[in-house]
C-alpha cells in the first residue's frame, strides 16, 4: 500500500479512537474499533480481553519475530481541557484530543506499518502487532496477559512518543512500603519510643544514598520519599511511622539488587509492592538500533515507564509525538509526525527485515 494511503488510514483510525472513551480497564471499545480495523484489512486478528495481536500473513515459525506494541487505553482527562477531549478536533496541522499524543498516534503508525508488511512474502523476521490495554495503570490484563501467546519474540519496538528519538533504556519502578517500629507513650512523659524518630534516619539514607554504578543514559538510580503516616493524636507518642518510597531503577541495577542493597542499609520494614516494572536496555551495537542511527536519530535514555518495563526481550521506545505533551490539557499530535513516524518505522524496518 502506497504511503500517502497509510498515512490517511492512520489518520482516520486515531480520529476513531479519540472519539470513544478507553480509559485504562475500560477499553472495549476502543478494542472492538481496532479489530474491526483489521477486518476490514483482511487481517486475522486475536482478541483476548481488551487486547489485539495478529501476525504477517506469511508467518512462518522457524523465523525470529519482531514485536510491534503500542496501547489504546488513556488517562482521565485533566479539569484544565479547553476542548472536548473526545472530538478529533484539526487545527494548524494539530490533531486534538484525549490519548492524540499518548500513545495513539504511535499505536495508529505503527498497525499501518505493519499493514504495509502484512502480505509480503519471504521477510527474514516475522511480525506481530499488538495493540494492548492497561498501559496507563501498569495493569496485569495488558500486555503482560498475551504475551505467552506472541511466541518467541527477538526484540521489540514499543510505541511511546519519542519524537522518533530511539529510548534505548527505561527506568523501572518499584514503590516500596516502609515500617519504622516504635513504643507508644504519653508524649508529656519520658514514656515511649517515637517511631518518627525511628524513621528519620532510614528518610535521610533514602535522601543521600548514590547507587555508585551509573547507567550511560539512565544516569543515577532515584529514590523519593513520597508519603509519610504517623501517629493518632497530639499527646501520644506513635509506635509506629509508615513512609512510602518511589524508586526509579536504571538499566545498571535489577529490581532484586536494589532492593538487597536498601533492606541491607535501613532498619526500617521495608515490602515491594510490586517487582514487575523492570528497567529496560537495547544494545547500541542492535541491528535496529543501528538502523535508526543511519537515519540520524539520536540515542537516549527514558525516565518514564512504560510497557516495556513487562517484556523480558531487548526492546526500543519509539514513536511520533512528544512525551512533554502525554497527560497534559488540550493533548495533541501533529499530522506530519505521525506521517513522519510510518516512514521512519518503516525505513529502519527495511533495513532488518530484506536480509
Amino acid at each position: 500500500m502506497p504511503l500517502d494511503s497509510l498515512y490517511e488510514e492512520a489518520v482516520d483510525l486515531l480520529k476513531s479512537l479519540i472519539a470513544t472513551e478507553s480509559f485504562s480497564r475500560q477499553e472495549e471499545n476502543t478494542a472492538a474499533i481496532i479489530h474491526a480495523f483489521f477486518k476490514k484489512n483482511s487481517i486475522e486478528a486475536h482478541r483476548e480481553r481488551n487486547n489485539l495481536w495478529a501476525f504477517n500473513k506469511h508467518y512462518h515459525p522457524d523465523k525470529p519475530t519482531i514485536l510491534l506494541n503500542s496501547h489504546h487505553d488513556t488517562v482521565k482527562p485533566n479539569k484544565d481541557w479547553t476542548k472536548d477531549p473526545f472530538t478529533p478536533t484539526l487545527e494548524e496541522g494539530k490533531l486534538f484530543g484525549l490519548g492524540s499524543n499518548d500513545a495513539g498516534g504511535c499505536l495508529v503508525a505503527l498497525i499501518t506499518t505493519f499493514l504495509h508488511y502484512y502480505e509480503q512474502e519471504n521477510l527474514a523476521y516475522n511480525l506481530v502487532m499488538a495493540a494492548t490495554a492497561e498501559e496507563e495503570v501498569s495493569g496485569v490484563n495488558g500486555l503482560e496477559l498475551i504475551i505467552p501467546q506472541l511466541g518467541p519474540i527477538q526484540f521489540a519496538i514499543v510505541g511511546e512518543p519519542t519524537q522518533m528519538h530511539l529510548a534505548i533504556a527505561e527506568k523501572g519502578l518499584m514503590v516500596l512500603d516502609c515500617v519504622a517500629k516504635g513504643t507508644s507513650g504519653h508524649a508529656a512523659r519520658e514514656e515511649g519510643d517515637n517511631a518518627i524518630y525511628r524513621a528519620l534516619p532510614d528518610i535521610n539514607w533514602f535522601q543521600n544514598f548514590k547507587f555508585p554504578i551509573i547507567s550511560e543514559f539512565l544516569g543515577l538510580v532515584k529514590m523519593s520519599v513520597t508519603v509519610i503516616k504517623a501517629g493518632t493524636q497530639h499527646n501520644v507518642v506513635p509506635d509506629s511511622c509508615e513512609f512510602t518510597v518511589d524508586v526509579r531503577v536504571t538499566d545498571a541495577y535489577t529490581n532484586e539488587e536494589v532492593l538487597e542493597i536498601i533492606k541491607a542499609q535501613v532498619d526500617c520494614d521495608v515490602k515491594p509492592r510490586s517487582m514487575r516494572l523492570k528497567p529496560s536496555r537495547i544494545g547500541k551495537e542492535t541491528t535496529v538500533v543501528q538502523a535508526g542511527l543511519a537515519l540520524g536519530r539520536n540515542l537516549y535514555g527514558s525516565p518514564t515507564t512504560s510497557d516495556q518495563a513487562l517484556l523480558t526481550v531487548p526492546s526500543l521506545k519509539l514513536g511520533p509525538g512528544d512525551s512533554a505533551r502525554s497527560h497534559t490539557a488540550d493533548e495533541f499530535i501533529y499530522l506530519s509526525e505521525i506521517q513522519e513516524g510510518i516512514e521512519l518505522y518503516i525505513k529502519i524496518l527495511d533495513q532488518i527485515i530484506y536480509q
